[in-house]
């Protein structure tokens, strides 16, 4: 494995980390000492190689698909990858029932599973964006319009869905 593509898959493993909230003691805690601070670290910097089997055991103890954790997975490998995309739930609650609806309950599943309930922001992902797109039955881009002009998208949330429908 290159040292380049290691580092690559290294940041894959510590986003995925982060995003749930665990420091890598954290992780050796949750894991009951299966996954050692050390070793997940030294992962992590692209110190020490992974075999195949423990990523795959990685990705089941981190809850996801083993190709989130693979560097180069999106088309092309985007030079710039896209923004992100995060919800402003403060905004959203002042939005009218009748319009954020969907979107309130959606935003309710996705923080029910991720244990997330800081009550300010929440990150999602594009394919989020598209699952929403067909329940508002609108294209990403009109959705994301809408979503800006209700505060509760940033602008920048434009590039990403011209990345993505790209």
């Amino acid at each position: 494995m290159s040292s380049e593509y290691a580092k690559q898959l290294g940041a894959k493993l510590r986003a995925i980390r982060t995003q749930q909230g665990l420091s890598l003691h954290g992780v050796e805690e949750k894991s009951q000492g299966r996954w050692k601070a050390v070793v997940v670290g030294s992962y992590e910097r692209g110190d020490r190689a992974v075999t195949v089997q423990r990523l795959a055991e990685l990705a089941d103890f981190y809850g996801v698909p083993v190709q989130e954790l693979l560097p180069g997975t999106t088309p092309g490998g985007a030079a710039e990858p896209p923004p992100k995309l995060r919800l402003d739930l403060e905004r959203l609650a002042h939005v009218p029932a009748e319009k954020a609806g969907p979107l309130q309950r959606y935003a309710a599943t996705i923080q029910s599973q991720r244990g997330d309930y800081n009550g300010k922001v929440l990150s999602i992902r594009q394919d989020d964006l598209r699952t929403l797109a067909v329940i508002y039955d609108q294209s990403p881009s009109v959705l994301t319009e809408q979503l800006i002009s209700w505060g509760v998208l940033d602008a920048d949330a434009r590039r990403a869905v011209s990345h993505d429908e790209s």
